[in-house]
């Protein structure tokens, strides 16, 4: 930032938003926040600062449904993203990431609108932990390239058929997951700045009344009324990737 009176401000609600969509949907801090921080900070601050407020939103949310928590269908996701996230932090050094992200930003749009429009599709019940881990993969994948750590876990877990908590008990440890892997390869790069640290302790009240404000609309919703707004954040997903 370069020190405007609005910026400060505009940081904050964006973080708020952010934290506020993510503690109701269980995924889409990044997609929220960074359409307001991207004009404000660099691409690098940007990312280094959704990892890291991802931690704590994510991390909170796992924690108030730790009782949900199922380790027996969790583990396949979590060994598959972690073989998955250094394949899609490799992919970007000889593919074109903007091709990549329109690519799956189509994708997201074509099943978001397909989902939205026939409501009813059937559960996916084949594969088992084998087809579980192979998502996981594929998640950890786009994770590495994009940063968007829960999108494909998040369609799958619904294809599944489970209940909403049990949907957010997989993948938010998940997206967990990811952005430690990515937190972790940030700071052996040496790309976590002073500046970076200062706006993360500035965002933190904003980002944890975001959260709470979050978790408490997220106890009042049905599940054809969080299965809608899933599916209508995969759209708003696509159509910011592509674009």
């Amino acid at each position: 930032m370069d020190g405007s009176t609005l910026e400060l401000p505009l940081f904050l609600l964006a973080t708020f938003a952010g934290a506020l969509v993510a503690g109701l949907s269980g995924f889409a801090f990044g997609l929220v926040a960074s359409a307001i921080w991207l004009y404000i900070l660099t691409p690098l601050q940007t990312a280094t600062l959704i990892i890291a407020f991802g931690l704590i939103v994510q991390g909170y949310s796992v924690w108030k449904l730790r009782g949900a928590l199922d380790w027996r269908r969790l583990w396949p996701f979590v060994a598959g993203a972690a073989l998955g996230v250094p394949v899609g932090v490799g992919i970007l050094t000889w593919a074109n990431p903007a091709h990549v992200r329109m690519g799956i930003g189509a994708f997201l749009l074509l099943y978001s609108l397909y989902a939205l429009l026939r409501p009813a599709i059937p559960a996916v019940k084949a594969g088992g932990a084998a087809a579980d881990a192979g998502i996981g993969f594929l998640n950890g994948v786009l994770g590495g390239i994009t940063g968007l750590a829960g999108i494909l876990v998040t369609i799958w877990c619904g294809l599944r058929g489970w209940p909403k908590d049990v949907q957010r008990a997989v993948f938010q440890p998940v997206a967990v997951a990811i952005f430690l892997m990515s937190a972790l390869w940030l700071g052996a790069k040496g790309a976590i700045t002073a500046d970076t640290v200062e706006l993360f302790l500035i965002g933190l009240p904003a980002l944890l009344a975001g959260t709470w404000l979050g978790l408490k609309l997220y106890g009042r919703l049905d599940e054809a009324s969080f299965r809608k707004i899933v599916l209508l954040l995969l759209l708003l997903s696509g159509i910011a990737l592509t674009i």
